[in-house]
């Protein structure tokens, strides 16, 4: 069965997330501006979700989660809870 390990940053605006992956790509550490912007309990631990099977998460979650490359910063991605940069750290098809 399929699984995967990611992290995420929560934010509640597109314009904050889009901020946020700009200073990613720029060189600053996923794990650190999780834990200082995310509104999910997941920022303390860097945004760390563990890992996870198809359809524990939201639909929109899942669709990147189980189709984006490892290691790439996808986002953002809306969902009920607001908006996300998404980094899948590791997948088993």
């Amino acid at each position: 069965m399929a699984s995967a390990n990611a992290r995420h940053i929560l934010v509640a605006t597109e314009e904050k997330c889009l901020e946020l992956k700009k200073e990613i790509e720029a060189g600053a550490d996923f794990g650190a501006v999780a834990k200082a912007n995310s509104s999910c309990p997941s920022g303390g631990r860097g945004g760390d979700l563990g890992t996870f099977g198809p359809g524990q998460m939201v639909p929109e979650f899942d669709k990147v989660v189980f189709s984006a490359d490892v290691g790439t910063v996808q986002g953002p991605v809306k969902t009920q809870f607001g908006y996300h940069l998404l980094e899948v750290t590791q997948r088993q098809d």
